[in-house]
């Protein structure tokens, strides 16, 4: 209180000697600035949307009036944080989707989508996410057979925790004009007894959703509101999409101009030629909350679903390797013309085989040292002789951490204990430029940044498990993990000079915390609350 009053008094004092004028000012706060010295402060004040000073609150309150001002009650202050790969339109989609997160059981699931289904009468398609065999008892890919029995009229499409395989019933497949005699390059689609199981691995699981509806130009809307909603809640200010169409970023770019979708996107185009003509033609296009100039590729699928293609065959599956998701001829045709644009290369890699090949081609396109900033989105499994390729060629590694403490129960048993040490492995990759940029994959796994923070510092679940970390060798520390999160991360979006940082004269992203992460003890980090978001110097959320 005593401060609250000195800060009114200060105001005046200011207001009567004709000092410049500012949005706001925040006092009384523990500002991490996450500068160059990971300074911090106490004060801000901004002016137009950016900072225009940084400091204590004396010094703050002695250059500007207000009308306005934030008593942050000593709370942490930190740089609006960064997503650098999620999927932000997924996000929303899966809000009014059936939630699979955390069944125990193909039964389970059943009975959740019944329940989907009677708050949702009007739905033919019956359309869920997140469920994940890996944490059933029987930890085998379910059958259309349950679902086909609990829904025979409706059609069922639902897709894996990590977006790389869907169970659908046989009227999906039967929409999807499926059968035992399809063909798909990159892909899979399992069979028994002669005929599909329901199960569709990576590029398989496009015949079945090109049968599901589209949504309306208002039911867009309403998803993307509602994916900014929930980010907000957790501090997000700027989300790296990992693929999206033109048209999707073009309704994006209109809602962002009307001012109803205030978070900044840095929207990763899906790769395909179609997209690539028209994207190299229109050239990089950058306003202030939209930054469209990367391309998103994938090179292979996910560790979970075995389409993670590696360079010996799965310890607990030996007839497979995984495989890749387009030819290294279809690849490297892509890394070719993007290399001669302006435009960054995104590459989807998970397995060492696929982070061999996408690693060698982009050395073969970026000759040497270069400030193009090209990234590997998950680096998951990189083979030790080919992590020193990521310094030698300036390549960005864009990691999750939680997918380690998602997968560290059962990737023993994909890799072998051996390979296994070749997984997750982010102090090493971090070492090779000095950055790392840092996001959740959501919704293939939580949209909490907080669980990033946790997992990327002590690498543990929820429940602290287990008790001295997972690969402890691959973990960061708090300040490396928090530049990740914030000023690594505004690098891989070339955004560092206007981002990131509490900095006078970038824009006013900020966020307001109710325990401050580089002090709160380490079972109290994935629960920790947002005060206050701002973006811009607006404020987006309050906690309620």
């Amino acid at each position: 209180m005593k401060n609250y009053f000195y800060a009114l008094f200060a105001a005046f004092l200011a207001s009567c000697s004709g000092q410049n004028k500012a949005d706001f000012i925040v006092f009384n706060a523990t500002i991490y600035t996450v500068d160059s010295t990971f300074s911090k402060a106490t004060a801000l004040a901004v002016k137009d949307g950016k900072f225009a000073l940084v400091g204590d609150s004396a010094t703050v309150f002695s250059q500007y009036t207000v009308d306005s001002v934030i008593n942050a009650e000593g709370k942490a202050l930190y740089p609006g944080l960064y997503d650098a790969h999620a999927h932000f339109y997924g996000l929303g989609q899966m809000l009014d989707q059936a939630d699979l997160v955390d069944t125990q059981s193909a039964e389970e699931v059943v009975e959740r989508l019944k329940k989907y289904q009677a708050a949702h009468p009007d739905r033919v398609w019956i359309i869920g996410r997140g469920w994940d065999q890996n944490d059933w008892a029987v930890k085998k890919f379910p059958t259309k057979e349950i679902l086909d029995k609990a829904f025979p009229n409706n059609p069922v499409y639902l897709t894996r925790i990590d977006g790389h395989a869907a169970w659908v019933n046989s009227k999906a497949l039967q929409l999807g004009k499926i059968t035992a005699a399809t063909k798909v390059e990159g892909g899979a689609i399992p069979l028994h007894n002669g005929q599909p199981t329901g199960i569709l691995v990576d590029n398989a699981m496009r015949l079945a959703r090109t049968a599901n509806p589209q949504p309306t130009p208002e039911e867009t809307k309403n998803i993307l509101l509602k994916a900014q909603e929930v980010c907000f809640s957790y501090g997000l200010t700027n989300v790296g999409d990992a693929g999206l169409s033109p048209e999707l970023i073009d309704i994006i770019d209109d809602l962002q101009k009307k001012g109803q979708l205030k978070i900044r996107l840095y929207p990763m185009v899906s790769i395909s030629q179609e997209n690539v003509d028209k994207m190299l033609k229109k050239g990089v296009y950058v306003t202030d909350r939209l930054n469209v100039r990367s391309f998103k590729i994938y090179a292979d699928g996910a560790l979970g679903s075995r389409g993670a293609c590696l360079l010996q065959p799965y310890a607990d599956a030996p007839e497979t390797t995984g495989f890749l998701l387009m030819s290294p001829s279809e690849l490297e045709n892509y890394i070719k013309q993007i290399a001669n644009s302006d435009f960054q290369a995104n590459t989807h890699c998970i397995g060492d085989s696929a982070n061999r090949l996408m690693l060698n081609l982009y050395t073969k396109y970026l000759k040497g040292k270069n400030d193009r900033r090209w990234r590997i989105e998950h680096a998951q499994i990189v083979d030790a002789a080919d992590v020193p390729t990521f310094g030698n060629f300036n390549i960005l590694p864009s990691v999750q951490p939680t997918h380690a403490t998602s997968d560290m129960y059962w990737a023993g048993e994909r890799l072998g204990k051996a390979r296994e040490k070749n997984g997750y492995a982010f102090q090493a990759l971090f070492q090779q430029n000095g950055k790392i940029t840092f996001g959740t994959d959501f919704p293939v796994e939580a949209v909490s940044p907080f669980y990033t923070f946790h997992s990327a510092v002590y690498r543990q679940d929820a429940k602290g498990f287990p008790s001295g970390g997972y690969q402890m060798e691959g973990a960061l520390s708090r300040e490396q993990t928090l530049r990740g999160m914030t000023i690594w991360a505004a690098y891989g979006n070339f955004e560092e000079n206007k981002l990131g940082s509490i900095e006078v004269g970038k824009a006013a992203d900020f966020i307001i915390l109710e325990k401050d992460l580089m002090t709160a003890p380490a079972a109290q980090l994935r629960d920790i609350k947002v005060w206050k978001t701002f973006v811009g110097g607006e404020k987006v959320f309050e906690q309620k």
